[in-house]
């Protein structure tokens, strides 16, 4: 969907988001958790599996919308508890140090994410090519 140079990618109308948005040479996208292509909760009580399926599906989101790990300039990690952060930090390391380059990162704490089986949350900001 594109719309004033805008370009959105996965738009759930229903819920009134898109799982990525195009402005320029920019895409911004939406956190993302451990959810399945069925919509359920990958590894409950587990913050490692999480984490992984979370980066996983960022991965996927970020190739499907033009762009890659690559190309990532700054993520944000949202967790609900502090003590999920040595474990976040692992799969950033791990996922990131593949691909050459570490983005600029921030870390928050939050009292709970879209449903409560959910324990990590990430989100990124990435280039994509303009002319594609």
């Amino acid at each position: 969907m594109s719309t004033h140079g805008v370009t959105a990618f996965a738009v759930n109308a229903n819920l009134g988001y898109s799982q990525a948005v195009r402005l320029g040479s920019l895409l911004f996208v939406s956190g993302q958790v451990a959810w399945d292509e069925r919509g359920e909760v990958v590894g409950v009580g587990d913050a490692k599996a999480q984490a992984e399926k979370a980066f996983a599906n960022l991965q996927a989101v970020l190739e499907r919308s033009g762009s890659s790990l690559d190309r990532v300039g700054k993520i944000l990690m949202l967790a609900t508890s502090r003590d999920y952060l040595p474990i976040l930090r692992e799969v950033r390391q791990r996922v990131f140090g593949r691909v050459g380059h570490y983005p600029a990162s921030t870390f928050a704490v939050v009292e709970g994410l879209a449903v409560a089986e959910l324990l990590v949350e990430v989100e990124a900001v990435a280039l994509v090519d303009t002319n594609s």
